[in-house]
């Protein structure tokens, strides 16, 4: 099945095949949703058949919208499709544009509109074995050491939310540096 999301070609956003899209590291559209308890955030682990950072821990959900799809609605849908998880109120936090190698001479320069969601810790949740080998919830005191001390088992976007991002994803809860 081939996968059309929104791209830039020039100036001009137009359908584009999603893997043509990172092979030619063109800008287009993205979501990424954080799923929080508290101080926690629930993180995945990509599948081992995902056809770039196979393995890599990643935030609760990240994807690209289809083509014309409002990004709400792709952050319900895909959260939905990867986790199982439905019923959420996201609860948009602006958008993120970043540039990073992903492997094997793939590039992400995505647009990214960020969500965040807050529940409790017994949400109920069946990981789609396609897209997720493991979940967790880490504090983000424990992401951040874990991203120092072994950053390269977190996918670049990941690592650039936290580092550049956290305060406007998570506002309020977010922690200082110091």
């Amino acid at each position: 099945m081939t996968i059309m999301i929104p791209a830039w070609v020039g100036e001009e956003l137009q359908p584009v095949e999603k893997l043509a899209a990172h092979q030619r590291g063109l800008r287009h559209k993205a979501i990424s949703v954080f799923v929080t308890c508290g101080d926690d955030i629930l993180i995945q682990q990509r599948a081992l058949g995902k056809y770039h950072t196979p393995g890599l821990w990643a935030n609760t959900c990240c994807t690209h919208p289809d083509w014309d799809e409002d990004p709400l609605h792709c952050a319900m849908r895909r959260t939905d499709e990867e986790l199982g998880i439905t019923g959420l109120d996201l609860d948009y936090r602006g958008q993120v544009e970043y540039r990073a190698g992903v492997g094997n001479g793939l590039i992400e320069h995505e647009v990214v509109e960020v969500f965040i969601a807050t529940t409790s810790r017994d949400l109920q949740f069946i990981p789609n074995p396609d897209e997720v080998m493991a979940t967790k919830w880490i504090s983000q005191q424990a992401l951040r050491h874990e991203l120092e001390i072994n950053p390269d088992a977190y996918t670049p976007w990941l690592r650039i939310y936290m580092a550049q991002h956290s305060d406007m994803i998570f506002g309020e809860i977010a922690l200082s540096d110091a």
